[in-house]
């Protein structure tokens, strides 16, 4: 189940990557959700997509302990 909630939040955060604001409050609620090793998984993802979109790269603060 936990898995299944990964690529959920995967997806979400990959359809609302147009807007910075709603991406960073989407990530802020996976952190909530997600297991710490879940969490490292998803830093790697979204250090890929924000080689994509630059405009990100303000979120990544969620991610850090």
């Amino acid at each position: 189940m936990a898995r299944a909630m990964f690529e959920y939040t995967k997806t979400i955060l990959n359809k609302v990557s147009f807007d910075s604001v709603l991406f960073c409050k989407e990530l802020q609620k996976a952190v909530k959700r997600l297991l710490p090793y879940e969490i490292e998984e998803l830093r790697i993802w979204i250090d890929i997509l924000v080689k994509e979109k630059p405009n990100l790269n303000q979120c990544l603060i969620y991610l850090n302990p």
